[in-house]
């Protein structure tokens, strides 16, 4: 599953360390949602989401395969 944590991130000059505090994880879990290497949970991708005023759907792709 793709993202786009980073890129809205950057859109709104947040640190990750401040968008970690806001969601309530540890920066090391946004650097690894912008990587790729963690896929988030329904309730972490919400607050995520949320934070960002956008939909699920607009933060995180989904690609069937």
């Amino acid at each position: 599953m793709n993202n786009r944590i980073q890129e809205l991130r950057k859109e709104r000059r947040i640190r990750q360390e401040d968008l970690a505090d806001a969601v309530g994880v540890t920066r090391q879990t946004i650097i690894s949602l912008e990587n790729g290497k963690y896929n988030a949970s329904l309730q972490l991708a919400y607050r995520i989401a949320r934070f960002f005023d956008r939909q699920i759907e607009q933060v995180f792709i989904f690609e069937e395969e």
